[in-house]
């Protein structure tokens, strides 16, 4: 019988404090997140230097928490996995220096992940069916891009934003329209309320890159909407400009995805990231896989938000494929996808 690969997991790389023990990369023993969303919601977004510090306040505990739930030690563990990228780059050297730490005082081997991959790999945890190829969608506030996962851990980018990422976009509009921070839930919940129909923002389209995508001009249109309103003295419908707005959004995503499945001739789609929790995503991409017999995949919404436990599945794979890290790794704010 195989032993059992136990992975402690740290991610900090924006405003969760995370850590997580994972077992053989699908089963979470533990899974702690203590969040900073109060506390940034004050300042309309995340402040890095806040979130930093607060990093350095919780880390310790949370990984004690995440050790005891999961009813292991340090010496049980086989290896040590963080997130070393892209995020922010104080927030991510608070975990970094703690995984570093904690791999040279315990001997165990260190292993760096990208948290992008990481959010893939969270699809593993409740999907235990799914193995590679398969095409994902990754959708969050700093990155949307089409990948294959041709193996664990090998991707192909097929498509990218090419400015602002979808979640970015939610942010923005949310902002625009009195919701505040955090944009993306604020606006899931509005948009059921109103009329996706309402107003037509538009879709981007670019030439001879059918799956890249850009969210900047239904961004401006909602604005340059709002302002038009404004001047003329028009009342405002945020619930329609709310649902209006995601379905735009939303049309473009799963249209990109459902044609790249077609011509990869892929069976299993997957989403994965922040905004892969939205509800009118997850319906349209359900109904769109659907009709074209294609399995989809996606994870339950506190695994789409930044975890350990996606982490801790990224880590697994990357460790069974022989990846160790040494004590020189270092924070990479703009890690690439599939970069090393």
């Amino acid at each position: 019988m195989e032993k059992d690969i136990l992975i402690l997991a740290i991610e900090t790389s924006c405003d969760e404090t995370a850590a997580a023990v994972v077992k053989n990369g699908r089963s979470v023993l533990s899974n702690i997140i203590s969040s900073q969303i109060d506390l940034h919601t004050l300042y309309g977004g995340v402040v890095p230097e806040i979130a930093s510090r607060k990093h350095i306040e919780k880390i310790n505990q949370v990984i004690k928490e995440a050790l005891s739930e999961a009813d292991v030690t340090l010496e049980d563990i086989d290896a040590i996995g963080v997130t070393y990228g892209p995020g922010l780059v104080g927030a991510l050297l608070v975990g970094v220096a703690q995984a570093k730490a904690i791999s040279y005082a315990a001997g165990k081997p260190l292993i760096g992940i990208h948290h992008i991959e990481g959010h893939v790999s969270a699809n593993f945890i409740e999907n235990k069916d799914l193995e590679p190829p398969f095409l994902c969608l990754i959708v969050s506030g700093g990155h949307t891009h089409l990948v294959i996962v041709k193996e664990y851990g090998k991707y192909e980018i097929i498509g990218r934003t090419r400015d602002d990422a979808a979640g970015e976009a939610f942010d923005k509009v949310a902002r625009a329209i009195g919701l505040g921070y955090p944009g993306g839930p604020k606006v899931d919940k509005l948009a059921r309320k109103g009329d996706r129909h309402a107003v037509e923002f538009p879709r981007a389209n670019i030439e001879g890159f059918p799956y890249d995508f850009s969210f900047s001009g239904v961004k401006s249109a909602v604005l340059n909407y709002l302002n038009s309103c404004a001047m003329k003295n028009e009342p405002v419908n945020t619930a329609d400009i709310a649902a209006s707005f995601q379905e735009a959004v939303v049309d473009a995503l799963v249209t990109k995805t459902i044609a790249a499945a077609q011509e990869y001739h892929m069976d299993k789609v997957a989403i994965a990231g922040g905004v892969a929790a939205n509800s009118a995503l997850r319906q349209a991409m359900d109904a769109a896989c659907k009709e074209q017999g294609i399995n989809l995949y996606y994870p339950s919404p506190v695994l789409c938000t930044d975890n350990a436990a996606m982490i801790g599945a990224a880590a697994y794979y990357e460790y069974l494929s022989g990846t160790r890290h040494g004590l020189d790794l270092n924070a990479v704010p703009n890690l690439k996808i599939g970069q090393r």
